[in-house]
């Protein structure tokens, strides 16, 4: 994205007009993203970040330095009920508002209040801050039994699909879901090149295009071939992937090619995410239907880190397998079954009546 030339504001008189005023605000705006550019944040995400800023100024038809805590009570209000938009877009508004009154605050709050008298305060605060857009929205996956089901039924349809090639190729890419929890676009983004037999005891998948935290572009990640996903990936690569093309040879072809056609470049065009989402939901209706709807790739995910965890995967791993920048993040992925608590206050009191006794004995 394109910046404005960003002027020096350590040495400049104090305004006096009304355009003057506009150019320091709109001087304190480009200030902000060039400090995003330097952080690392991609142009769409500084983009998305200055549309918002924008909107709120626009909505309360004052400068940024007058602004409330009562202008974003009222603000928020306005993108919930009257543009009635997502929890998510809510969050992330506020989320940008704050983060840019953060700095103005660490920044030019005495240039601010030399220049136009205002002592600048922070709008959002703990009573109008919004929840992560996911709060309270938990996404208990299946349990392992139903998991096993539907893909041991779409495994042993695949020889009869009408079109196997897709089939096996939505089948395999469900898989890395289920058992080592990539992403969707991450799946997407696979080349033949990333799987890499040669690292470690199971090899390992080379995550080019992980989600990066707020807008820093993608994120690398190295995933081991546990789960059986090491075998998986001999069975793609070896009976699955050649019969797509001849570009299979290529290191950067698609892992996961789509199966309309050749790309300009000659080898196959790379699958879409909507292509490999409707595949789960197929198999979803046809095999698990009392989850046809619910079931999603991201549910495949936290069933992944719940599954880990329960089998005695610690936290860290977990983290580091998903690709979360937060450990707090991945906790939000663990769902237990419901005698989890029972079945650790069995143990611990277990251990304390054992304790006893030989303390007696």
């Amino acid at each position: 994205m394109p910046l404005a030339v960003v002027h020096s504001l350590a040495d400049v008189r104090t305004p006096g007009t009304v355009e003057e005023l506009a150019d320091f605000e709109q001087e304190l705006i480009d200030q902000f993203l060039l400090a995003g550019v330097g952080a690392g944040i991609t142009d769409r995400s500084l983009a998305d970040d200055r549309a918002s800023l924008f909107e709120f100024i626009r909505y309360t038809g004052s400068p940024v330095w007058t602004s409330e805590a009562a202008d974003a009570d009222r603000f928020l209000a306005h993108l919930r009920k009257n543009r009635g938009q997502a929890r998510a877009t809510v969050y992330d508004k506020a989320r940008c508002i704050a983060r840019f009154f953060d700095f103005l605050l660490a920044r030019y709050q005495g240039e601010i209040h030399a220049r136009t008298g205002y002592v600048l305060s922070q709008p959002i605060d703990e009573f109008n801050r919004p929840a992560h857009a996911d709060y309270g929205a938990v996404r208990v996956p299946p349990s392992d039994e139903e998991v096993t089901q539907l893909f041991n039924a779409w495994r042993q349809a695949l020889p009869h699909a009408r079109k196997y090639l897709p089939a096996a190729r939505n089948y395999m890419a469900a898989s890395l879901w289920r058992r080592v929890g990539l992403r969707i676009n991450e799946s997407v983004m696979l080349d033949i090149r990333d799987w890499r037999p040669d690292l470690g005891e199971f090899g390992k998948l080379h995550i080019r295009h992980g989600k990066g935290s707020r807008g820093r572009g993608p994120k690398t990640r190295l995933v081991p071939g546990i789960e059986h996903v090491d075998a998986l990936m001999d069975w793609w690569l070896a009976e699955v992937r050649p019969q797509y093309g001849q570009d299979y040879a290529d290191p950067d072809a698609p892992m996961f090619p789509s199966e309309r056609g050749i790309a300009t470049s000659g080898g196959r065009r790379r699958v879409g995410a909507e292509a490999l989402r409707a595949g789960l939901a197929q198999a979803v209706a046809g095999w698990l239907p009392e989850w046809n709807g619910r079931l999603t790739p991201h549910g495949m995910r936290h069933y992944c880190a719940s599954t880990l965890y329960g089998r005695g995967l610690d936290l860290k791993a977990i983290q580091d397998l998903l690709g979360h920048e937060w450990l707090s993040t991945t906790t939000r992925y663990i769902h237990v079954r419901d005698e989890h608590i029972e079945l650790a206050w069995t143990n611990a009191n277990s251990r304390v009546a054992a304790r006893l006794g030989q303390e007696i004995g």
